[in-house]
């Protein structure tokens, strides 16, 4: 089981930027596939991006593509999500999940969550 806390989030005016940070607890960090996925209120969770456990491969939303960057440091057992050009539709609560072997853009197929972190960008 891996242990994940986001942090990072706020309140953006639209256009801003933000860079989310999830720090994980264990020491083989290296070998899950992570992604952030959020939840806007009355809306299901939906996958934003994932990275691969060494960071060589990387699947974007829609969404994402573009505007959103995900990164790692396994050295630091932490993934980042730089977000830029944030659009008031970005407002949602932020989370990273960690699942073995490759990125999925499904919910169901990740073991460990965060608890999330609040985005909201004001129009």
């Amino acid at each position: 089981q891996v242990q994940l806390v986001e942090s990072g989030g706020g309140l953006v005016q639209a256009g801003g930027s933000l860079r989310l940070s999830c720090a994980a607890s264990r020491r083989t960090f290296s070998n899950y596939a992570m992604a952030w996925f959020r939840q806007a209120p009355g809306k299901e969770r939906e996958f934003v991006v994932g990275i691969s456990w060494n960071g060589g491969g990387t699947y974007y939303s829609r969404s994402a593509k573009g505007r959103f960057t995900i990164s790692r440091d396994n050295a630091k057992n932490t993934v980042y999500l730089q977000m830029n050009s944030l659009k008031p539709e970005d407002t949602a609560v932020y989370y990273c999940a960690a699942r073995r072997v490759m990125i999925t853009t499904t919910a169901q197929d990740y073991d460990d969550w965060g608890q999330g972190t609040q985005v909201t960008v004001s129009s």
